[in-house]
């Protein structure tokens, strides 16, 4: 019995040994295991997307939004509502801009170490300002005109800051425009957000939100376009909760195209006045994610030529001279209508708005200075000027 089971594990044996050399002839490299990431995804992940390029996808950084109770949201508003105890909203965009402001009015101070204004003087306010991120181009403008009149002339510190703060307000005030939402006759107004990861752009999207139902009684949809990012869907879902208004999402890997497409079907279904699309966090050097964005618009145009209505650029005041080249790219690939500026209080170079008007003429419709919904409010030329030169 014993050789009956030895004689029937050989003959396996060999029967294994055969077809082993079927699949794998004498001479043949042997089969590693797949280190392709993209094997272990569902196929709808790598729809129109190379290896390297689902990598740049996956290392998108999430920046969930904590969930609230409705408690929370009611205490929360009352908040937000009353800001008598910080001085309102010039108080808080002069302490956002603290930053900026110190690092300029230490500067011109440095410099006046004599009361008339020579030529010394002159270029060592215009480095000031170009440490400030307003650009060697802009600075030169500013300077051009602010020495009109006053070079060899006595000048006090706060005269320097008085017609510096004037000089930037005659470069901001020509973009410093609202936004404006015009509902067509068939359909919502269709609002694309675009940026880079990291710019506060699903936080943008829901405090226009809050501020199109609850100040404008608008009726509002949000589109989750962001589709690589599960958190950015979750984001958006909170502030959808809080808003009160519908939010049209798919699973993580879906086309986005896909998705604006049919958030703008339902909206105008449902007679929704403002439809609010988020896009993935695009890095300005990768042509094939910009491309992407560009799909997005040509499926919405298929309802509608004039869709979006607005193409909103979200930037991030911390990037300093980075945001030129974003708003380049941008520009180059979809028809930017409008800027929305971030993180004001967390930079030191609040000067780079002042470039971007300068250079670009791109309409800045708001700023934001800090993470409550009442922190981003329209822009307002003057008081940027005389915030960021530290003019109460």
């Amino acid at each position: 019995m014993v050789f009956w089971r030895k004689k029937k594990n050989a003959s396996e044996q060999e029967q294994a040994e055969k077809e082993d050399k079927i699949v794998h002839p004498d001479g043949a490299p042997e089969i590693e295991p797949s280190t392709d990431a993209d094997s272990e995804l569902p196929r709808y992940v790598q729809h129109d997307f190379e290896e390297t390029e689902t990598d740049i996808i996956e290392e998108l950084e999430a920046t969930p939004t904590p969930k609230h109770t409705p408690e929370q949201d009611l205490k929360e508003a009352r908040e937000l509502s009353d800001h008598s105890d910080e001085g309102g909203w010039l108080s808080r965009l002069s302490s956002g801009l603290s930053k900026s402001t110190n690092k300029i009015t230490g500067g011109i101070s440095d410099v006046l170490t004599k009361k008339k204004l020579d030529q010394d003087a002159l270029d060592s306010l215009e480095e000031v300002l170009i440490s400030a991120d307003l650009g060697p181009r802009t600075a030169a403008k500013v300077m051009e005109e602010f020495s009109k009149d006053r070079f060899g002339k006595d000048i006090s510190e706060d005269e320097i800051k008085e017609a510096l703060a004037e000089a930037i307000t005659n470069i901001l005030e020509p973009v410093a425009k609202p936004l404006t939402i015009e509902k067509p006759a068939e359909g919502p107004f269709v609002i694309l957000m675009a940026g880079v990861n990291g710019v506060g752009k699903t936080t943008t999207i829901g405090k226009l939100a809050e501020k199109f139902t609850r100040n404008d009684g608008l009726k509002v949809m949000m589109a989750a376009g962001d589709t690589f990012r599960a958190a950015a869907t979750e984001q958006l879902q909170i502030w959808a909760n809080r808003v009160g208004c519908k939010l049209i999402a798919k699973d993580v890997g879906a086309d986005a195209a896909a998705v604006a497409y049919e958030a703008y079907t339902q909206a105008k279904a449902e007679n929704i006045d403002v439809l609010l699309i988020d896009t993935a966090g695009r890095l300005q050097n990768k042509a094939n994610l910009m491309e992407e964005l560009a799909k997005i618009i040509r499926v919405l145009k298929k309802n509608d030529e004039t869709i979006p209505h607005s193409t909103l650029l979200v930037l991030d005041a911390t990037t300093g001279q980075n945001a030129f080249s974003q708003l380049e790219t941008f520009k180059e690939m979809v028809n930017v209508s409008g800027l929305i500026v971030t993180k004001l209080d967390g930079s030191a170079k609040g000067g780079v708005f002042v470039g971007l008007a300068d250079q670009f003429g791109t309409p800045v419709h708001a700023i934001g200075v800090g993470e409550g919904i009442e922190d981003m409010q329209p822009f307002n030329a003057r008081e940027y000027a005389r915030s960021l030169m530290g003019i109460e």
